[in-house]
């Protein structure tokens, strides 16, 4: 009876959490359209490679960076891995992209989300990409740390883990760390590289991640 009447309160409540999480996701909705209208418009290019997370993204100077790639800046600001998920088949499959950079998952350990659902959140994102276009390669940028997010480093690190072990399942999946770029010998931050609320990345953070990742976008 006790089981019974338990499954029966989970039902109600069912309702409120989707309706809680449709709301969550409604906030992104401007930024998307945005996008989504911004690619419709435009005639890609067949390789153009997509960049796509949270505002680590948004804020890339992809043009400035990449003078010569094609690339489109799917970032929103504020999302976490899941959210791209849900705005995949918006701003990602139509295109059948051969290349996916992803940054995603600090703003996910900010919200208290666990490490593993960090992952799993990931694995769902790659299982809806390559279910859909089999031939795409997806690059995971690793958690990166930041001074303003210092005490959840710990839960960064097996995210991070979690997720480059899962990518070593497939060949089209691969984790990228970029913890040292941002960190001295000691493993103290270089403030130089992150702009005055200690999260984002200043111009010469994006430098060097750029530079880390160049090679892996031939």
């Amino acid at each position: 009876m006790f089981s019974l009447l338990r499954f029966n309160f989970v039902l109600l409540l069912l309702p409120i959490f989707q309706d809680a999480e449709t709301i969550r996701v409604q906030k992104y909705e401007k930024e998307i359209s945005t996008i989504e209208t911004r690619l419709k418009e435009k005639k890609l290019n067949p390789d153009t490679i997509f960049f796509v997370g949270s505002s680590t993204i948004r804020k890339w100077e992809l043009d400035k960076n990449f003078p010569n790639l094609p690339i489109e800046n799917c970032g929103f600001g504020g999302s976490q891995v899941r959210d791209s998920t849900v705005f995949a088949p918006r701003i990602l499959l139509p295109f059948k992209p051969k290349l996916i950079v992803f940054y995603s998952g600090d703003n996910d350990i900010n919200a208290k989300r666990t490490p593993i659902q960090v992952a799993n959140d990931f694995q769902a994102f790659a299982e809806l990409i390559l279910k859909e276009s089999p031939k795409t390669k997806i690059i995971f940028l690793g958690i990166k740390p930041s001074p303003s997010r210092e005490k959840q480093a710990a839960d960064q690190d097996k995210a991070n883990a979690l997720v480059k072990e899962y990518c070593k399942k497939n060949p089209l999946l691969h984790f990228e760390d970029i913890k040292s770029l941002f960190l001295d010998a000691s493993g103290k931050h270089l403030i130089d590289l992150f702009v005055a609320d200690k999260l984002h990345l200043s111009a010469k953070g994006y430098e060097l991640l750029s530079a880390k990742i160049k090679p892996l976008l031939k």
